[in-house]
């Protein structure tokens, strides 16, 4: 089978049935296949896609359900020779599969590639950074890039020479970790000048979006990442472009030095240390209220990577018990 274009899900009843149907019709064209993860869905997400020509297969322990192992259990259950993750709030464009099995075919030492994402909802403090961040990142940029956010198609059998497509137990940054393997082991990774996926998002703002990703693990990805990269060939590319865990540090430091000034009791040096960031950031995010938003974000992520690093880890090369709800 020429490609997988597997999905992974969680009450995505909005939106599911749009991801469904644009990845059904871009398989068309190579007889391929769509695969239906889903990680325990209650809302009617599953009803939906049962009306569709795709192979559904569901966690079979819900207590291991996490961003990782969704997207492991559609590339476990996948048999095509290149696979495409979508989540259930993206839509494929229907020219991008063409444009990207022609350049991995013309490109034997690139393991993926990935193409324009569009963000449809723009509204909250994190998409408004990551709109002024995306503009100066190459890894958004044609080319060679380090990583693959939102997306990309991948060489299976690359993925399988670097063990597993998405470490089970990380919360978040599967696609940076899955990079950092495989390119420790040689492989490179390209973006192409053509559109790739419509990207819908949370709606809520940025504050709500932080509780959410306390709640549900989310933050605590980067420690997750180090964590698993410790002992492995990955290690130094993780260390040195996993930006999470430097800022990581650096608010661990800054809490320190905030602790000093408060038990030493030096007023002036403490409201320094806690606005001469603030300030920082309100320039660099262009408004004091981003600024804001953004110095709670880098603390959180802090605690974040404390508490990712120390949590109990399954081998990522486990395979995830599943349940075949229908075959294609």
């Amino acid at each position: 089978m020429k490609v997988t274009i597997g999905i992974k899900a969680l009450n995505e009843e909005k939106r599911i049935a749009d991801a469904l149907a644009s990845a059904v019709a871009a398989v068309a064209p190579f007889g391929g296949e769509v695969v239906l993860a889903d990680s325990g869905s209650t809302d009617r997400t599953i009803e939906i896609a049962r009306q569709f020509p795709v192979r559904i297969v569901q966690l079979a322990n819900p207590a291991e359900r996490c961003c990782g192992a969704g997207a492991q259990l559609a590339f476990q259950s996948a048999k095509g020779e290149y696979f495409y993750l979508l989540d259930g709030d993206m839509v494929i464009d229907p020219g991008f599969l063409p444009a990207g099995i022609a350049y991995l075919e013309e490109n034997k030492d690139v393991a993926a590639v990935g193409g324009h994402v569009r963000e449809r909802n723009t509204q909250g403090h994190e998409f408004q950074i990551r709109a002024n961040t995306v503009a100066n990142d190459r890894n958004w940029s044609p080319g060679i890039v380090d990583r693959l956010d939102c997306g990309g198609l991948y060489r299976t059998s690359a993925v399988r020479e670097a063990g597993w497509f998405a470490d089970r137990n990380l919360h978040a940054f599967e696609e940076f970790e899955l990079a950092s393997r495989l390119q420790a082991r040689g492989w490179k990774l390209a973006r192409i000048d053509v559109p790739a996926i419509d990207h819908f998002g949370h709606t809520e703002d940025g504050y709500h979006l932080l509780l959410r990703r306390i709640r549900s693990g989310y933050s605590g990805a980067p420690g997750e990442v180090l964590r698993g990269a410790i002992g492995r060939s990955h290690l130094p590319i993780v260390l040195r472009r996993l930006g999470h865990v430097r800022n990581g540090l650096a608010v661990m430091a800054w809490w320190l030095l905030l602790l000093v000034a408060l038990v030493t009791w030096h007023p002036f040096v403490l409201l320094g240390l806690i606005l001469v960031p603030l300030a920082f950031l309100s320039w660099r995010r262009g408004s004091p209220r981003l600024g804001l938003y953004s110095l709670t974000a880098w603390n959180v992520s802090a605690a974040g990577l404390l508490a990712g690093f120390f949590r109990r880890r399954t081998p990522p090369d486990r395979p995830l018990g599943a349940i075949e709800l229908k075959h294609g």
